[in-house]
């Protein structure tokens, strides 16, 4: 048996189901700044899940 090198991704999307931003990650990196960075240029609401 191998290696296996998972990854993660991230997506924002709005509430008629558009994806407006995405990101890949195959490093540990905590959620909570990956959200921080990929909200910077967003205002209003909004709403995750606790996954």
């Amino acid at each position: 048996m191998g290696w296996f090198y998972g990854g993660k991704s991230h997506l924002i999307i709005n509430d008629q189901g558009g994806i407006i931003s995405v990101k890949g990650m195959t490093d540990p990196v905590a959620d909570r700044k990956l959200v921080s960075e990929m909200t910077d240029e967003f205002w209003g609401c909004l709403y995750g899940d606790k996954g």
